[in-house]
């Protein structure tokens, strides 16, 4: 099984350089734009989070539990996309998911009860996760094809999308009602599809003839191929429980526990998304550099010492120093875990890491939520600490599973 991320050339024509051919180039741009309005989207909706609470008269533990509709709607239809990218093709399913996604952003502002709010989130959900699977699907076969570990450019471009709709989102919380926001928000996803998708409905993958001949075989995984699957999905489950904590519970913490007002609460998922966006921009050559385990290993040692820093900080502006460290630390771990999954097993790999991966964030809301009526959110938010430790270990444990062809 070729190491991605040890090579350092692309295509031929010169060693280290970018020299896809146009299709490939244009194939990454449109691609890049799609993992740039998920992100978008869905920071447009988290800034949202405080206002639709108080809309809805939600207690923190029952917006933790109609905050699992997200979760549970991609974890749902996660399970069901890799088939449908097997059948359709990545580029088609990622395509109508925007379209989806689009519009299924408009309905949280419209809910007024939590239970009204937890439904329609299933179905955000349900569109948010069968995206995730075709865009990654779709990036891990272009990173075959470039033969370079470029995964981490197309999460970088996640994070800029979310730290750009975050901080649009602070800027528009006082002046714009949620159900207006929201559908602005529905305009610009489906112009931005109706822009990048033909270029992803025209163009399929090239890919060199050992990937071609490996992508063709049966997708079924091999007992230990499973395993080693398994093992990146709960890397991955660590990132996602503390990309999923902040992004529902970090404006709540600035805002409740340290009182800092709207605009500074909203602004501490951008600078999570922000330093998320700087360390995936350098994923690529930090992992040509020091390979993956220690890139995981590293990683979720910050991410575990800025969410320390992040959840106990007795103020604001160190509270969003410790989420901009956590950032940078959980970068990269996320990208490198599923894209592992996919060089293993194709779109079922990705599925499925993903799937566990996003467990995480089928956990995280509910979790925090119970543990913060029980104790408080600043104690509730050091599980990431933990998950993030976890993750590093697992990341080192990972440095030998390399399953058997």
């Amino acid at each position: 099984m070729p190491q991605l991320n040890k090579l350092r050339t692309a295509l031929p024509g010169g060693p280290g350089g970018d020299t896809a051919p146009p299709s490939s180039a244009r194939l990454r741009t449109a691609l890049t734009v799609f993992f740039a309005v998920d992100g978008f989207l869905f920071a447009g909706w988290v800034v949202r989070i405080p206002a639709i609470k108080h809309q809805t008269g939600a207690s923190a533990s029952t917006l933790g539990l109609a905050l699992l509709g997200v979760s549970a709607g991609a974890v749902i239809t996660m399970m069901l996309a890799g088939g449908l990218c097997r059948r359709f093709g990545s580029h088609p399913v990622t395509v109508v998911c925007g379209v989806l996604l689009s519009l299924a952003i408009a309905l949280p502002a419209q809910t007024h009860s939590a239970l009204t709010l937890g439904s329609v989130l299933l179905v955000f959900g349900a569109a948010y996760g069968a995206m995730n699977v075709a865009m990654n699907s779709a990036a891990v076969d272009l990173v075959a094809a470039l033969r370079r570990p470029v995964m981490p450019s197309f999460h970088a471009a996640f994070s800029l999308g979310g730290m750009l709709g975050a901080g649009l989102g602070g800027l528009v919380a006082g002046g714009l009602s949620p159900a207006t926001h929201l559908f602005v928000l529905t305009g610009v996803g489906l112009l931005v599809t109706a822009a990048a998708g033909p270029t992803l409905l025209r163009h399929r993958v090239p890919r060199p003839a050992s990937v071609a001949d490996r992508t063709e075989q049966p997708r079924r995984m091999t007992g230990r191929a499973r395993k080693v699957v398994l093992l990146f999905g709960v890397i991955a489950l660590c990132t996602a429980y503390g990309e999923g904590a902040l992004a529902d519970w970090s404006a709540l913490h600035l805002e409740q526990d340290l009182h800092a007002r709207p605009g500074i609460a909203a602004a501490g998922y951008s600078l999570f998304a922000l330093a998320m966006t700087a360390g995936r921009l350098s994923g690529t050559a930090l992992l040509e550099r020091l390979g993956q385990t220690r890139t995981l290993v590293a990683g979720g040692a910050i991410g575990a010492a800025g969410m320390l820093l992040g959840s106990l900080a007795p103020t604001a502006w160190l509270a969003l120093l410790g989420f901009a460290v956590a950032g940078l630390g959980l970068a990269n771990i996320f990208p490198v875990a599923v894209g592992r999954a996919g060089e293993l097993a194709g779109p079922s790999g990705v599925a499925a890491a993903s799937t566990i991966g996003y467990g995480g964030m089928l956990l995280g809301p509910p979790a925090i939520g119970f543990l913060a009526d029980g104790f408080s959110l600043p104690v509730a938010l050091t599980t990431v600490a933990v998950l993030a430790g976890a993750a590093s270990v697992l990341g080192y444990a990972a440095r030998h599973a390399v399953p058997r062809a």
